[in-house]
């Protein structure tokens, strides 16, 4: 994205027209057309939509690992730019492949933010308390190849929370979880959003709905509008 002196004043990011078009031999996959949304401070938004319906794609965009084919993202009070440019406190990114370091304990993962980001004790102190909530203790000492996938998906949620990020950016936080940490782990989307991070969750899952601020829903590369609720609240036919 290219810089310009344009900026947005509300919210902590706004998405404006992302188009994102992809070759697959002869065939054009529109993966974006024209998506647009907002984010505010300390909000939790659930990301609902089937398989291909452009999900990872938006979130690629908004982390800067891909560029769109038109359309801008803005981040409160400054210039045009990747969001992947940011600091890690600014903007934090829990990815389906993990991206765990397979040399370093559970721990030292978590800690890599702080360490790259010459973090004090205030940031530390906060090791122990996440490898206590995500059930970790007993496992602090081992590397990512001794322990479960869901447990390793645990932990790069910690290490992408550990310097209380203004946004996370996750992509199915509860995909390797069974229904128990499933809970957890919103529960404590729930708690940081308090604190002040806002929340992205592309995801399949419902229980995501009930602890969200706001849900979004997109298909075939498009928001779609909320459904038409009846005075029941449930949505019509």
């Amino acid at each position: 994205m290219s810089e310009t002196a344009e900026v947005t004043r509300t919210g902590v990011v706004e998405v404006r027209a992302l188009f994102k078009t992809y070759r697959r031999g002869p065939e054009q996959v529109h993966a974006l057309r024209g998506v647009s949304f907002s984010l505010q401070p300390g909000e939790v938004v659930a990301l609902f939509g089937p398989s291909g319906s452009g999900k990872s794609t938006l979130l690629n965009l908004l982390a800067g690992w891909e560029a769109p084919d038109a359309g801008s993202v803005l981040w409160a009070g400054s210039a045009v730019r990747p969001l992947a440019a940011r600091p890690w406190r600014d903007v934090a990114i829990l990815p389906q492949t993990l991206g765990l370091l397979e040399e370093l304990s559970v721990r030292e993962n978590i800690e890599l933010p702080i360490r790259l980001g010459r973090g004090d004790g205030q940031y530390a102190r906060r090791v122990n308390g996440f490898l206590s909530f995500l059930g970790l203790e007993a496992l602090a000492d081992r590397t990512p190849n001794e322990v479960s996938i869901g447990e390793q998906q645990r932990t790069a949620l910690a290490r992408a929370l550990i310097l209380g990020p203004r946004l996370l950016l996750a992509d199915e936080p509860t995909g390797h979880q069974d229904e128990g940490w499933a809970k957890a782990v919103f529960r404590l989307l729930r708690m940081v959003a308090k604190r002040g991070t806002t929340c992205l969750i592309a995801t399949h899952n419902q229980e995501a709905a009930r602890i969200a601020d706001r849900v979004l829903s997109i298909r075939d590369g498009q928001i779609q509008p909320p459904p038409h609720l009846r005075p029941d609240g449930h949505a019509a036919a």
